[in-house]
């Protein structure tokens, strides 16, 4: 986009915190340690993949496990295969409506900044 002389670019920014329910935020943070532990299946590994001690996201998974309706998060125990820990079905719905929502925020923030550029 072409600016006039003299007139600067407007950039919007901002932090989405998502509410499926009365009460219960849930950040991008929470969000990316829940897919992480989908993905690697581990609270230490997916804790080191964001780059938090795993004291921390496991005290971040409590907090989230507690406010949420169901859990999201489950903890398998150990044994002759290991344990491990996964993402509930309702921890799998959060993450993807937060996603959705997260992108039509990245949408409606784009519109609005081409609208304020134009002005």
């Amino acid at each position: 986009m072409r600016m006039e002389k003299g007139k600067t670019e407007k950039s919007l920014t901002g932090r989405l915190i998502f509410a499926p329910s009365a009460g219960k935020l849930f950040s991008g943070e929470r969000i990316h340690l829940l897919e992480k532990i989908d993905e690697l299946g581990s609270i230490n590994k997916a804790a080191k993949a964001v780059g938090i001690r795993y004291t921390t996201a496991w005290s971040t998974i409590k907090s989230i496990n507690d406010m949420a309706e169901q859990p999201l998060v489950r903890r398998l125990t150990g044994g002759k295969g290991g344990g491990g820990t996964s993402l509930t079905a309702e921890g799998k719905k959060i993450v993807t409506q937060f996603r959705i929502v997260q992108e039509e925020r990245r949408r409606f923030i784009e519109r609005l900044e081409c609208r304020l550029n134009e002005a």
